[in-house]
């Protein structure tokens, strides 16, 4: 069956990966892109919605199957506390509203290993408090959550930390066996394959987290 995708940060660097596969692939006959920026991507599937996600609840969709929502940002690109919120939270959950006036069957979102609406981090906290407030909407439609740890890919934008990080995971990832495996870094590629592997094979569960070593053992082997 031909189904229709849309997709939300694909300009990032998972949502990037995530949209090729798309686009490229014989079970999606179409594929809408609600991004900032416009791109360079051109294909005869794609239909690119320009905005400045303010105004989500003002676009009208039908049919759409499977939502993607590959946002995300930091506090310092971000700016602000209240910025990153709207970025992490806000958007994300008026992504999943218009998926369910979309008539879309599943929501596939990003979050982050630690999300913990109870956290004392605030990025944590953040991240736990849309998976909580998604799974609210879980009797509309599925919810598959897909949580991360350290992604492992080439950024636009230069984060020192990250890349430290990366280095280091390099090297300690065969170290982490068990069920340390979940803290593994993940090669965005591997979680866009992931994710789309999950849409095409939809979870009998209404809400469904998916950690980093189960991301990447469907992105492997299934």
């Amino acid at each position: 069956m031909s189904k229709v995708a849309l997709i939300a940060g694909a300009t990032g660097l998972v949502g990037s990966s995530l949209l090729e596969k798309l686009l490229n692939s014989d079970r999606y006959s179409k594929v809408i892109s609600v991004q900032r920026k416009p791109n360079s991507i051109t294909h005869s599937k794609l239909e690119i919605i320009q905005t400045d996600f303010s105004n989500l609840n003002d676009i009208q969709l039908q049919n759409v199957d499977d939502v993607f929502c590959c946002l995300g940002t930091t506090i310092k690109t971000a700016g602000s506390k209240e910025a990153f919120i709207k970025v992490d939270y806000d958007y994300p959950m008026e992504l999943a509203r218009l998926a369910i006036k979309s008539k879309a069957a599943h929501f596939l979102v990003i979050t982050a290993m630690g999300s913990d609406a109870g956290s004392i981090f605030f990025y944590n906290e953040v991240k736990g408090k849309l998976e909580k407030d998604l799974s609210l909407l879980s009797e509309s439609l599925k919810i598959s959550i897909i949580r991360p740890s350290l992604l492992m890919g080439d950024r636009k934008e230069h984060r020192a930390g990250e890349k430290i990080g990366v280095a280091i995971a390099k090297f300690v990832n065969p170290l982490l066996v068990g069920v340390l495996k979940k803290y593994r870094g993940i090669q965005t590629v591997d979680v866009a394959e992931a994710m789309y592997k999950i849409a095409l094979n939809l979870s009998k569960d209404h809400v469904h987290i998916y950690l980093s070593d189960d991301l990447q053992e469907i992105a492997t082997n299934r």
